[in-house]
């Protein structure tokens, strides 16, 4: 005490200024043993161990922080599948392109999709992996040339699922499903989402934003036939938030911007037509939580009595296999895949 005591007066004669720092000496301490411990053993993860099921992969993660809330979307889920509540999907393109169509398909056939919202890029390469079995290409190697987004089917079958969709009032989604399925036999149909939802009957919605998409450089775009196409889509997202009430679910995947301000605008107006829409489960998966995932999928629809929003930030080709297969292994039933826990 001594020693800290001639440090701190060194310290007060060599400084300008006029008010000293604290003395610590007389702090109120309590024993360790006392600490409210906001982190106990407990909550703690367990090491793997191979050869079980997925649920007891589950069991051994922490029970903390983005592990707790991982379960807690599981568990909103299958609740939901179990009442028949709509379980929506949002998904931008880029969760096409790191090859998770399998694994939404196989959701789908369990039930665990209702509903399924894309933004224009998730059409797009969805409906060329279903054509041609391949897409995405090398913006930077490509763009210099002038011969970024200039593949002519795409642009002229996009632009034709929108006139399709506007002349028979339709929404873009079911237009590009019943096409790809009917009119254009896609060689790839299995590893398409359109496919498959259309050939469900789970609808899709399609929502643009003009000049965002590359056959909106297409001649034969159509702007007028988008819009009423997109729009259409858009009110049909409406009547299936609508069926979220009571306790529904919305998980927004890889769309930062376009589709969590659809949603938002989707809640308003089903709240307005007379319809609670509470309790509900929300979240935003991405590898960023920027402000629109995080404020219109998240926090702002949720606030209401007994919902609840989550935020999950990783890689879709990692979160969304795992998400899906603790959802696939609960709906069988024991004895049928899922492991017993011991």
């Amino acid at each position: 005490m001594a020693a800290n005591s001639l440090y701190s007066g060194q310290r007060d004669m060599a400084s300008r200024y006029d008010v000293a720092p604290l003395e610590f000496d007389r702090l109120r301490r309590f024993p360790l043993s006392e600490l409210p411990g906001k982190v106990n053993m407990r909550q703690f993860g367990r090491p793997w161990r191979g050869g079980r099921s997925i649920e007891r992969f589950l069991d051994t993660l922490p029970r903390i922080l983005a592990a707790e809330e991982l379960r807690g979307i599981i568990q909103a889920v299958v609740a939901a599948r179990r009442r028949r509540r709509a379980i929506l999907w949002g998904i931008g393109g880029h969760v096409i392109k790191v090859g998770l169509a399998p694994v939404l398909n196989e959701l789908i056939g369990c039930g665990y999709v209702t509903g399924l919202a894309m933004n224009g890029a998730a059409l797009v390469h969805d409906m060329e992996i279903a054509l041609v079995g391949k897409t995405s290409e090398h913006v930077e190697t490509r763009l210099g040339r002038g011969r970024f987004g200039m593949a002519d089917e795409t642009g002229r079958y996009y632009n034709e699922i929108a006139k399709e969709a506007a002349a028979r009032g339709i929404g873009m989604g079911e237009a590009a499903g019943q096409l790809l399925n009917e009119r254009w036999k896609a060689r790839h149909g299995k590893a398409s989402v359109l496919v498959t939802a259309w050939r469900a009957r789970v609808p899709v919605t399609v929502h643009l934003a003009i000049g965002t998409d590359t056959p909106h450089m297409h001649p034969s775009a159509d702007g007028a036939a988008l819009g009423a196409a997109t729009l259409a889509d858009f009110r049909l997202f409406c009547a299936l938030v609508r069926r979220m009430h009571p306790g529904g679910v919305y998980l927004n995947w890889g769309s930062a911007v376009l589709l969590p301000e659809v949603f938002l605008k989707a809640v308003s107006a089903v709240r307005n037509l007379g319809t609670p829409l509470r309790p509900i489960t929300t979240a935003n998966f991405d590898f960023l939580q920027q402000y629109r995932g995080r404020e219109n999928v998240v926090q702002r629809p949720t606030r209401e009595r007994g919902s609840r929003g989550y935020a999950i930030t990783g890689h879709h080709e990692i979160l969304l296999p795992l998400l899906a297969a603790a959802l696939v292994e609960a709906s069988r039933p024991p004895g049928k895949g899922r492991g017993k826990k011991r």
